[in-house]
């Protein structure tokens, strides 16, 4: 499956332009981890877009990444794949075996929360967020509190790259493509 193949499944379960613009937004970390890795960018991208495609129709954590996953393999999306999507929420119980699952866990938290640290700021505008920026809120626990600081934690711990750098990397990603994300 090619970028604009898993776009046109995206955006054939999703029609919020919030979780398009996710979509998008872990779509390039994932690209700039891959480029960081030595790994294809173009897969990491494709999983990016792909882990919460089918999220809108399937909510509930009994469904979602489950029903996706389902998706995904009867389109012939390798396995590899698959497990990453699955491995990125930790209720599926999913082991983060592969560097690429590993990457997308650690990135989609902190997405969202780069973007609600984003739409806070008086311009909402990526380019005026820094990496301290996003740290000062992450101690804010009233501050986007459905979104988990020890996810994000966790996730750069998995990836082995420390916090300030993960959340650097996710926010140039996300800063290079401020166009598309709307920010």
């Amino acid at each position: 499956m090619n970028r604009e193949d898993a776009y046109c499944l995206l955006t054939e379960y999703t029609t919020r332009d919030g979780l398009i613009k996710h979509a998008l937004a872990v779509e390039a970390a994932m690209r700039a981890y891959a480029r960081r890795f030595g790994e294809n960018p173009d897969v990491w991208g494709v999983v990016g877009l792909l882990h919460d495609f089918d999220y809108e129709r399937f909510p509930d954590s009994g469904d979602h990444p489950f029903r996706g996953a389902e998706i995904l393999r009867e389109r012939g999306v390798p396995e590899e794949w698959v497990q990453a999507v699955l491995g990125h929420a930790d209720h599926t119980g999913v082991q983060r075996v592969s560097l690429m699952a590993r990457a997308l866990y650690a990135v989609d938290e902190l997405a969202g929360f780069i973007v609600a640290v984003t739409l806070v700021r008086p311009s909402k505008k990526l380019e005026e967020v820094k990496v301290s920026s996003v740290k000062k809120k992450m101690k804010d626990k009233a501050f986007a509190a459905a979104v988990s600081r020890e996810d994000m934690r966790r996730g750069a711990g998995e990836l082995g790259v420390p916090l300030d750098e993960h959340i650097g990397v996710v926010l140039q990603a996300m800063k290079e493509n401020a166009a598309a994300l709307g920010l």
